[in-house]
């Protein structure tokens, strides 16, 4: 059982930044990623991190958002700049761990097995 809780969540203006925080119960060997649902679109993936600290973004946010992981604390971080109005959604983190490395990476899976319990991220 992983357990995850998510925080760091806000509204702010476009142009402006957000760090989201996840404290994960167990991390160092999942697939953890942070998953976003906005309203009338279907759930997407973000950003991901495997055991081995390679990551991925999506093209929308690549050069705009940044994940890393604190092995020592095991939280999971969101780094958001420049954000834009599409930004708009409850965010996710989410873990595995048992996916493969390339379905972390690939962002196409979103049947995490475990999640947080989401934050708001709105930007006007």
């Amino acid at each position: 059982q992983v357990q995850l809780v998510e925080s760091g969540g806000g509204s702010v203006q476009a142009g402006g930044s957000l760090t989201l925080s996840c404290v994960v119960s167990a991390s160092n060997d999942c697939c953890l990623g942070w998953v976003r649902l906005a309203p009338g679109k279907e759930i997407e993936g973000v950003a991901a991190i495997d055991s081995d600290g390679h990551t991925n973004y999506r093209d929308s946010v690549k050069g705009r958002f940044t994940i890393s992981k604190d092995n020592a604390k095991n939280i999971l971080y969101l780094q958001m700049s420049s954000l834009k109005p599409e930004d708009t959604a409850m965010y996710y983190c989410a873990a595995d761990p048992f996916y493969a490395d390339y379905e972390c990476l690939g962002l196409a899976r979103t049947d995490f097995a475990y999640w947080g319990q989401g934050t708001q991220v709105t930007v006007s």
